[in-house]
């Protein structure tokens, strides 16, 4: 990523109040789908309210994302909230991929689309693991090059046990599970 679109996303967050911890709405209705034990990967992490209810809910979280300031104020937030040692954040481009890692039992995904990642999202997913992904879409909104088109993201994970999805309103979305013999 180029140095403006990091000092882009800095920016962004610098002038964010502090982040809560929990779930995307969109998610908040599944989140007994979601384990209470094991490794999770938090993708675009951004200030880590996902990290930090991932943690909350007894699993070990590494969250990345291009942004110093995302990156600090989630290791804040963490901290405020208890889970401090069962977080790591790292910054990380993810135009040149994943981190590298063992598999995950969950990998969240939210508001950060690269389908150059899918591949990788789907071999960092640990057998019976979680896939939580959300997107901007083209569904309900203008296209773009930041945006999914239509079934994208249930083609790209089709390999996965869907648990629930949707798309509309600008925003597409996937809770699939891979099976557990991978």
């Amino acid at each position: 990523m180029a140095e403006t679109d990091r000092l882009r996303w800095d920016d962004r967050y610098a002038g964010r109040a502090g982040a809560v911890a929990g779930l995307p709405q969109l998610f908040a209705r599944y989140a007994d789908a979601f384990p209470t034990a094991g490794l999770a990967l938090d993708v675009a992490c951004g200030p880590g309210a996902v990290s930090a209810w991932l943690a909350g809910r007894g699993l070990t979280v590494l969250g990345v994302d291009v942004s110093p300031v995302a990156v600090e104020q989630a290791r804040q937030l963490a901290a405020s909230t208890g889970v401090g040692d069962r977080c790591r954040f790292e910054v990380a481009d993810l135009d040149e991929g994943l981190p590298p890692g063992p598999r995950a039992d969950v990998i969240v995904c939210h508001l950060f689309r690269d389908p150059r990642l899918y591949p990788a999202i789907l071999s960092r997913l640990a057998p019976g693991g979680l896939l939580a992904i959300a997107v901007l879409s083209e569904v309900g909104a203008a296209p773009g090059g930041f945006r999914a088109r239509a079934g994208e993201l249930v083609a790209a994970f089709a390999c996965l046990d869907t648990v629930a999805s949707g798309e509309g309103g600008g925003e597409a979305w996937l809770l699939a599970r891979s099976k557990g013999d991978r």
